[in-house]
């Protein structure tokens, strides 16, 4: 028996709770993988209700990407504060990572649900750019509704043949999410003294601690 079906067959809800929130906190785990499987699992044995699971999956990914949050906002900034000039994060630099988490944020939170780099990072980088709380909230909670549903309701409806669609669609959509990151990268370099200039103005040209 697979390592993770034997975790579900073992433990059921509490493993997907387990490893969702693991993994939403900003630890690498299986979370994904452990919704299809339990997904599955519920639908071949039915010894799971999938609406459980979906909604202790969900529940899981907003406690975890939640505590991450609160986590990069406690802890990250201050040692960015400290170290970050020395790999050429400067206090203008922050505030310009901040100002472009203010604007975009909350597409980062709600689509990164389906790609596994901002599915783990995701709450840890809303924390540390200070991403206001109330609107951090809705959005992690949407996305986590939707991304689980999408994925349980796809794995119990269409079962193994799920894994073979959504690996090739996971893969298409890390590889859209790095061509996202570096032609962001890209743009903010040429234009990094413009976008200085709107982020000092709309924060007051002061890096938040």
């Amino acid at each position: 028996m697979p390592p993770l079906l034997s975790i579900v067959a073992s433990y059921g809800y509490a493993a997907v709770f387990a490893l969702l929130l693991i993994e939403s906190i900003g630890i690498p785990a299986p979370g994904e993988g452990v919704l299809i499987v339990t997904a599955i699992f519920a639908a071949e044995t039915h010894r799971l209700d999938v609406a459980v699971v979906i909604e202790t999956a969900a529940a899981a990914a907003f406690l975890g990407t939640s505590v991450g949050y609160w986590l990069g906002r406690a802890a990250g900034m201050p040692l960015l504060a400290r170290y970050g000039g020395y790999v050429g994060l400067t206090a203008a630099r922050r505030r310009l990572g901040q100002y472009l988490f203010l604007r975009h944020g909350a597409k980062i939170i709600f689509f990164g649900r389906f790609v596994t780099f901002f599915r783990t990072f995701a709450g840890l980088l809303a924390g540390l750019n200070r991403m206001p709380v109330g609107r951090f909230l809705v959005f992690n909670a949407l996305g986590a509704a939707v991304w689980t549903s999408a994925i349980g309701l796809g794995a119990y409806l269409f079962g193994r043949a799920f894994v073979h669609v959504s690996r090739p669609v996971g893969l298409a959509l890390v590889v859209l999410g790095l061509a996202a990151l570096v032609t962001g990268f890209l743009y903010i370099r040429r234009r990094e003294a413009d976008l200085q200039r709107l982020a000092d103005a709309a924060l007051g040209g002061a890096t938040a601690e």
